[in-house]
């Protein structure tokens, strides 16, 4: 999955859009303009290839790309959690009840406004536990209770599911605890096996029946793998596909962040990093922001390409039929309604008004 720098395709985009091995874009704040443009836009990388997935980071809180001509923006994660603990306040705005309510509204909002300007997945939800620690989750967390978390997660989802966008909840098995940020270091989480699923993958197994994608943490976890989750087979395949039984898309995290570049105390090349989460279970690798870096066809987006077709030549590395299914589950099924008939829904108005 790529990037593109500008808020239209350009004829390099379009190229790269229509490598074998490019199977999706993910939208960034510098791709918006207005609705109509994100709209335009959606339309002609679906003209160019139906099967591209296009997704965006859309949590709420500080983490929403689209924030302007309509776009509602949407409450951090921890606004829901603090409603779901308010159990003891009067009325309606306050309490479990409530707060999984308002976690649907958000969802459906979330889900009706991005479906109606083309875009298929946003990497939501949250999954990661507030230990207080890391300053790159904090209030994007819904709590520091694995059962709050998996209840209000629960909620969002289905909102967005009822409008047909898809999910993909983050960071397996959990980013709350180790306090680096790993866009800019490699952080590490000590605790045990069994302390970590005990807690942060808790809502992982209790949600496995619905979770259609899984974005791993560029954390190690020293005490299972001396891999970052992203990179490690025992994580994505043992524990997640084995031990938790998931059957759903796995994505990499962004692998140009510094976090994913550092194995093992070295320094590896964006395509090493690519092949690597490849190769340990990822289905789609994620490499943003590289549309920016050097000059048109000579950015590490197309040497990626260039050496990843090079490497599945060599037979180092070779895609499954079943990994090819699972992004294209992902795709909606259905029309979205136009934003002029989603403003008219009945439902979707009854969503904007349960809205935290």
């Amino acid at each position: 999955m790529i990037d593109i720098a500008g808020t239209r395709l350009q004829s390099i985009d379009k190229q790269r859009l229509r490598h074998p091995l490019v199977g999706g874009l993910i939208l960034f704040g510098r791709n918006w303009e207005n609705r109509a443009q994100l709209t335009a836009l959606c339309a002609s990388i679906k003209r160019l290839r139906p099967d591209l997935l296009i997704a965006v980071d859309h949590e709420g809180g500080r983490v929403q790309r689209f924030r302007t001509d309509g776009f509602m923006h949407l409450p951090s994660m921890r606004v829901l959690g603090d409603m779901f603990a308010a159990a003891g306040r009067a009325g309606r705005n306050a309490g479990p009840l409530a707060a999984c309510r308002a976690a649907l509204a958000c969802g459906y909002v979330m889900g009706a406004q991005l479906r109606a300007c083309g875009v298929d997945m946003s990497f939501t939800p949250v999954l990661d536990l507030d230990y207080g620690a890391s300053s790159v989750i904090g209030n994007r967390a819904f709590s520091d209770d694995a059962r709050i978390v998996s209840l209000l997660a629960q909620s969002l989802m289905q909102g967005m599911a009822q409008t047909g966008l898809a999910h993909c909840a983050k960071h397996f098995p959990g980013h709350g605890y180790a306090r680096a940020d790993s866009h800019l270091a490699v952080p590490v989480d000590k605790r045990s096996l069994r302390s970590i699923l005990a807690k942060d993958a808790a809502p992982y197994a209790t949600l496995d029946l619905v979770l259609q994608a899984v974005m791993p943490a560029h954390v190690v976890y020293p005490k299972v793998d001396s891999l970052p989750a992203g990179f490690s087979a025992i994580w994505l395949q043992k524990v997640l596909r084995q031990s938790l039984g998931f059957s759903g898309a796995i994505f990499s995290d962004d692998l140009s962040m510094a976090g994913a570049r550092q194995v093992q105390g070295r320094e590896i090349s964006a395509t090493q990093a690519v092949l690597a989460a490849l190769q340990s279970g990822c289905d789609m690798a994620l490499l943003c922001n590289q549309s920016l870096v050097g000059k048109p066809g000579d950015s590490p987006l197309d040497t990626v390409l260039a050496e990843l077709s090079l490497v599945l030549n060599t037979g180092l590395y070779q895609p499954e039929a079943a990994s090819h299914a699972r992004r294209l589950a992902l795709l909606p099924e259905v029309a979205s309604l136009a934003w002029e008939g989603m403003l008219q829904s009945v439902a979707y108005q009854r969503a904007v008004a349960a809205l935290p």
